[in-house]
C-alpha cells in the first residue's frame, strides 16, 4: 500500500503530521465520537436517526507550555464537542461536506486554531463506513465570532457568611435553579481571623485564598456547587447550566483590567465578576452591595427571594 493510500485511510492526525510544515505545529484531537443524527439528501433518511462517527484534529498556534499549566492559555477540547454540537442543533442537513465545513468554520474561529481536519462517517448505510474528510485553514478574519457572542449571561449571586449558613440553603439553590440561566455563587472572607503580612502584595494573595476557603465551605453543604476558577470552567459550567462557585484568585491576578477596589470584599469582587461575564442581575444575600450599573437585588441573607 502506497504512503498516500494509506494516508487516506487513516486517521487525521496522520494526515495532519504528513503535511506539516518545517516548523509543525501542536495538535489536539477528537477520536471516534460517534452521535445519532438525522442527516442526508435521500428521502428514506428523512425522519430517521443514524449514527455518524466525528474525527477532528486540531493545529495549534500554542506550544505546551511545561511551566505553565493554564486551561485559560490553550484551546479547549469543549471547542471542538461544542462546535459538533452547534452544527448539529442549528439544522437538518443532506451533506455530511456541509456538516464538515461548518464544524471546521466554527473551531477555527477561536483565535489559537490554525488548521482543522474533520472526518465524519455514516456507520448505518451498509457493512460499511461512509465519510467525507476535509481540512481548512484559518483565515486572517474569521467569519463567525467566538462562541462569547452567543454566551448566556448568568445570574451571580453574592451570599454572606450567614447566608452560607442557612439551613434551607438546599431549597434555595432549587429556587435559583428555576430560573433558567447559569448561576455563579460568590463568598467574601470567612469570619475565622485571617493572616496579616507586613506587605501589600502578600496580603492580597492572602485576603484571595481566605475567600476561596470559603468558596470550599459553601461547596461542601451541597454537591451542586462546584468550586471553580478558571474563565474556561466558567464559560462550560454556564453554557451547561451549572451552579458555579468561584474562586477569584487566578481571574484576579491574571486580569489586565483587575477590580480597582480591595480584594477584601467580597461584594466588590461579585460584582467586577458579574461586569465582566455582562450578568443579568446580581443577588445580594447579606453584605453591603456596592453601586453598579447592572441589576441589583439586596436582602437580608436568612430571607427567601421571590425569583
Amino acid at each position: 500500500m502506497s504512503d498516500e493510500t494509506r494516508l487516506a485511510f487513516a486517521h487525521p492526525s496522520e494526515r495532519a503530521k504528513a503535511t506539516a510544515g518545517n516548523d509543525p505545529l501542536d495538535r489536539i484531537s477528537l477520536s471516534d465520537h460517534e452521535r445519532e443524527v438525522e442527516i442526508g439528501a435521500f428521502q428514506q433518511e428523512r425522519g430517521l436517526l443514524q449514527r455518524v462517527r466525528f474525527n477532528v484534529v486540531v493545529e495549534v498556534r500554542s506550544a505546551a507550555n511545561p511551566d505553565a499549566d493554564d486551561v485559560d492559555r490553550i484551546l479547549s477540547y469543549d471547542t471542538i464537542s461544542e462546535a459538533i454540537d452547534h452544527e448539529l442543533q442549528a439544522e437538518r442537513l443532506n451533506l455530511l461536506e456541509t456538516l464538515a465545513a461548518r464544524i471546521a468554520e466554527r473551531i477555527l474561529a477561536h483565535p489559537l486554531a490554525a488548521r482543522c481536519f474533520v472526518r465524519i462517517e455514516k456507520l448505518d448505510r451498509g457493512p460499511f463506513a461512509l465519510g467525507v474528510e476535509i481540512v481548512r485553514t484559518a483565515p486572517e478574519r474569521p467569519r463567525l465570532s467566538l462562541l462569547k457572542d452567543g454566551a448566556p449571561h448568568p445570574l451571580v449571586v453574592y451570599l454572606s457568611n450567614e447566608a452560607i449558613a442557612r439551613p434551607d440553603l438546599a431549597a434555595l439553590l432549587d429556587r435559583l435553579e428555576t430560573q433558567g440561566k447559569p448561576v455563579i455563587l460568590c463568598v467574601g472572607r470567612p469570619d475565622t481571623g485571617v493572616p496579616q503580612a507586613d506587605h501589600a502584595m502578600p496580603q492580597r494573595r492572602i485576603d484571595l485564598l481566605a475567600i476561596e476557603q470559603n468558596a470550599w465551605i459553601l461547596a461542601s453543604h451541597d454537591d451542586r456547587c462546584v468550586v471553580v476558577e478558571t474563565r474556561t470552567e466558567l464559560d462550560w459550567a454556564m453554557k451547561h447550566d451549572r451552579i458555579s462557585v468561584w474562586a477569584p484568585s487566578k481571574l484576579v491576578l491574571d486580569s489586565v483590567d483587575g477590580p480597582e477596589t480591595s480584594v477584601r470584599s467580597g461584594e466588590a469582587l461579585a460584582l467586577w465578576l458579574a461586569e465582566s461575564f455582562e450578568a443579568e442581575g446580581m443577588l445580594f444575600l447579606g453584605g453591603d452591595a456596592p453601586k453598579a450599573d447592572i441589576a441589583l437585588t439586596v436582602l437580608a441573607p436568612t430571607a427567601m427571594p421571590a425569583l
